[in-house]
């Protein structure tokens, strides 16, 4: 048991890496598939536009 517990503890770590990096990449897709600020205009310019109308 105890000349094999060092492959154990690097597999164990190995699986933990693996499981965090699949989550942080998900993770990535949907922030970046998500429009930051659609919609958002500049007060000054909604401002202007709207007094030209």
């Amino acid at each position: 048991m105890y000349n094999n517990s060092i492959y154990i503890i690097l597999g164990v770590v190995a699986v933990i890496y693996i499981v965090i990096s699949m989550n942080n990449r998900r993770i990535g897709k949907d922030r970046k598939s998500r429009r930051f600020m659609d919609g958002y205009e500049r007060k000054a310019e909604r401002k202007r536009d709207e007094d030209q109308k």
